[in-house]
């Protein structure tokens, strides 16, 4: 048994990259245990796998103290000195206790701590693998879906794509082929769990990033993204480049290049605007297609106010608000959407609170002064009154 454990502890160490001292240690401590276990033993025992003679030992271990209260754990220093003149008072001596029949429980033993290193090497080896893969796409086949997880084959392993990874509007067949973001790679007590999305932001700066080469190679860049997975999304760019036109860039000849994302996430539609440094311009081509004719700024909020012509009022919100959704999203101001008329209204309403506000304050300071007055008075009567009760007693004399 024990030539045949050298052997596997050399193929672990060849194939699997396990290293042979690893093993042997666990394996020496599992021995212990298993000593402990089988023979009903408290003692503080070692075992001790000798690789080159293939043997198995189990030692019992005892410290050398001045008198023994507890012969499973001490020996006396006169009994010690029997064994060799040359011990001292808290030397330790091991004395072999191997059972006869050990090498049962240590064939069962070396074959479960193999196996559960195998187990803890490969584990660990798709961890690592595949944490090398976040915030990448990977093309995987979908095995089957549940109520709370479509489940994917990305190689070696089975990835999870939770709900609130996944595109409403999708419906998978089982071995149909997907891409999909590796959004996280987590250690769990049942080995590497690997999280993978389709309605992550990054998933369709991915896409980009593989169909429009000036975006893979920096040339054009990704500034913001704002989506709706599914639906719709807003996409802002720039180039670096100023001969090159970004959002040309990213529809691609006739469209070619943003039709392969679209048909890639099954009909989501696809805004590409141009980002800019200046908050009103981005702003203005985030509400695209809808013209803006005022952007009124409140940056202690964050906020702002567009005014759009009457007619593209509800083209500036889109349906269920979600153009003027998405833009904010993209810009990450709250916008307030008005139309030219309704802004006209607010800034009259505006103008009338002010000047309440103007009166208000007024009529404020014309009290102030007046109690100031009265204030004035009172004190000037309690002045004159301590002067009558001073004068009061030189009258009575």
């Amino acid at each position: 048994m024990s030539k045949e454990l050298v052997k596997a502890m050399q193929v672990l160490e060849e194939e699997k990259g396990i290293s042979r001292q690893v093993i042997k240690e666990a394996l020496e401590s599992a021995l212990a245990l298993a000593y402990k276990k089988n023979y009903d033993q408290a003692q503080n025992v070692e075992v001790q796998f000798d690789e080159n003679k293939g043997t198995i030992k189990v030692y019992s271990v005892k410290e050398v103290v001045e008198t023994n209260y507890d012969s499973t754990l001490e020996i006396s220093l006169e009994e010690a000195l029997k064994i060799n003149r040359a011990y001292e008072i808290g030397d330790k001596i091991k004395f072999e206790v191997t059972p006869k029949d050990f090498g049962r429980i240590a064939t069962q033993t070396a074959k479960h701590v193999i196996m559960q290193r195998i187990r803890e090497a490969e584990r660990e080896n798709i961890f690592e693998e595949f944490s090398q893969y976040v915030d990448e796409i990977m093309t995987g086949t979908v095995e089957r879906q549940d109520h709370r997880f479509i489940y994917v084959n990305i190689g070696r392993v089975e990835a999870i794509m939770p709900l609130g990874e996944q595109i409403p509007s999708e419906q998978f067949e089982p071995d149909q082929r997907i891409k999909v973001y590796v959004a996280k790679v987590d250690k769990t007590s049942k080995g590497p769990q690997i999280v993978v999305s389709r309605a992550h932001n990054d998933f369709l700066r991915r896409l980009f990033e593989q169909e429009v080469p000036e975006i893979y190679d920096g040339t054009v860049e990704v500034m913001a993204i704002a989506r709706e997975a599914g639906d719709r999304a807003k996409v802002a760019v720039r180039s670096r480049d100023k001969n090159i036109d970004p959002v040309g860039t990213c529809v691609g000849p006739r469209g070619q290049r943003v039709q392969a994302i679209v048909n890639e996430l099954n009909g989501e539609n696809m805004d590409i605007i141009e980002w800019n440094e200046d908050p009103v311009v981005f702003i203005q081509n985030a509400l695209s297609p809808a013209q803006v004719i005022k952007v009124d700024f409140n940056e202690e909020a964050h906020a702002c106010i567009v005014v759009v012509p009457d007619n593209q009022l509800s083209l500036a919100i889109g349906k269920r608000g979600q153009n003027a959704r998405l833009a904010a999203r993209l810009t990450t101001y709250k916008i307030d959407i008005k139309s030219e008329s309704s802004y006209a209204d607010y800034l009259e309403e505006q103008a009338a609170l002010a000047l309440e506000a103007q009166a208000a304050a007024e009529a404020a300071q014309d009290q102030d002064s007046t109690d100031d007055s009265v204030v004035e008075a009172r004190d000037q009567a309690v002045e004159a009154e301590e002067a009558v009760l001073e004068a009061e007693p030189a009258s009575d004399q």
